[in-house]
């Protein structure tokens, strides 16, 4: 009962942290994990709001709305300190369980050592991207970068930012609403690491996901190894086999290693689930960011693009519906000769489907070798962006 209660446990987590991360992407649309996805994110605290109204009264939904604005729209380092407990109770966890079966069957000593510098090059990143500069611009550097980012006249044309006091806003920047501040390649605003992601630190960034990535997939590579020299070293298939009964093939002696390790080793298999699942998300993440990297684009110029895209369609929807309005008045007052042959009037393509591509010139895209330059070597840390001449 115990085993199966753990192995509800464990799916149920993963479900939910799946549905919290995942459940808006295109994949999971109209399904049970985008329902749940908005139930997480936006349902739930919209019922604890209206509970905390009817039962405490106004007063108390007002402090837990500034509590929101707190959390949500002013520097604070929330997100930060559950990060660096996720990692220090997991290492913990992970440590006290499993550090006695070092070293095993598969496991060698060093990896016990080789855990600590795994963790600690982690918290270097994560110091890196939330504690460095992403990219400020001001008034006083943001004529060098319009001339490293030039407006490109579709999706960035010249702009005031009356906030932090810039006449022409350079192409690619934006104002974080939440840091107060104009950020050149702004990509996104990271809670996790309470900076924004921009021109500088968008490599420490990306190599923290990459880290991370690596060190849950290690993580769960390795308890997967010490489940296996346990395995070996008690002789648990011979056992099975010899003293049991089992016939020795894998549809047989699975179910009962299974059932051996949830009763043994059930902190081992909770782990490596978890830290499983968080390497697939990371992976996901940083394949994305990556691609981004690889393409000169931002999150933010991601999103750009796509208002953009819909807004041209609508355009040219309006287009060819005055195109195929005008030719069929234009038949009806006679101006416009009807066909002769039927066929032909059949087989022609009617306007409305006549639609002009819509085509995403990305102008800061100058290959794969050079964008990847760009963002191991920003602009704004090159001689020549010091050189260039002021607006």
């Amino acid at each position: 009962m115990v085993q199966w209660a753990l192995v509800l446990h464990g799916l149920c987590t993963a479900t939910v942290v799946v549905s919290f991360l995942c459940g808006q992407w295109p994949i999971f649309e109209g399904t049970f994990i985008e329902r749940l996805h908005y139930f997480l994110t936006f349902g739930a605290y919209d019922y604890f709001l209206r509970f905390v109204g009817k039962i405490f009264g106004s007063r108390a939904k007002n402090c837990v709305l500034g509590v929101e604005r707190y959390c949500c729209e002013r520097p604070n380092p929330t997100l930060q300190i559950f990060y660096l407990a996720i990692i220090g109770v997991t290492y913990v966890i992970i440590a006290k369980s499993s550090f006695k079966y070092i070293p095993g069957y598969y496991v060698g000593e060093y990896h016990k050592y080789l855990s600590v510098v795994a963790v600690v090059v982690g918290l270097v990143l994560f110091v890196l991207t939330s504690f460095s500069d992403p990219g400020t611009v001001t008034a006083e550097n943001a004529s060098r970068y319009i001339s490293a980012y030039p407006y490109d006249d579709l999706i960035f044309v010249e702009r005031e930012c009356s906030t932090c006091k810039i006449t022409s806003r350079p192409a690619r920047a934006k104002h974080c609403k939440i840091c107060d501040r104009c950020v050149a390649r702004f990509d996104h605003h990271c809670g996790w690491m309470n900076n924004c992601i921009g021109e500088k630190n968008t490599r420490y960034f990306v190599a923290f996901l990459f880290w991370h990535f690596l060190i849950c997939l290690y993580g769960a590579v390795v308890l997967g190894l010490i489940l296996a020299g346990q395995l070996q070293e008690r002789k648990i298939i011979y056992i099975l086999t010899v003293y049991y009964g089992v016939e020795n093939s894998f549809s047989a002696l699975f179910p009962h290693v299974v059932q051996y390790f949830l009763a043994s080793y059930n902190a081992q298999i909770l782990l490596t689930v978890f830290l499983g699942i968080i390497s697939l998300l990371l992976a996901g993440f940083f394949g994305y960011h990556a691609h981004l990297c690889l393409t000169n684009m931002t999150t933010n110029e991601t999103f750009k693009w796509q208002d953009y895209i819909s807004w041209k369609r609508k355009v040219n929807e309006a287009k060819t519906s005055e195109t195929a309005l005008k030719e069929s008045l234009n038949i009806m007052n006679g101006t416009t000769p009807v066909p002769q042959s039927k066929w032909r009037t059949f087989c022609k393509k009617s306007p409305l489907q006549k639609e002009e591509p819509i085509v995403v010139n990305n102008v800061y895209n100058k290959g794969v070798f050079c964008n990847i330059y760009e963002i191991l070597v920003p602009l704004s840390q090159r001689r020549s962006f010091f050189h260039s001449k002021d607006a």
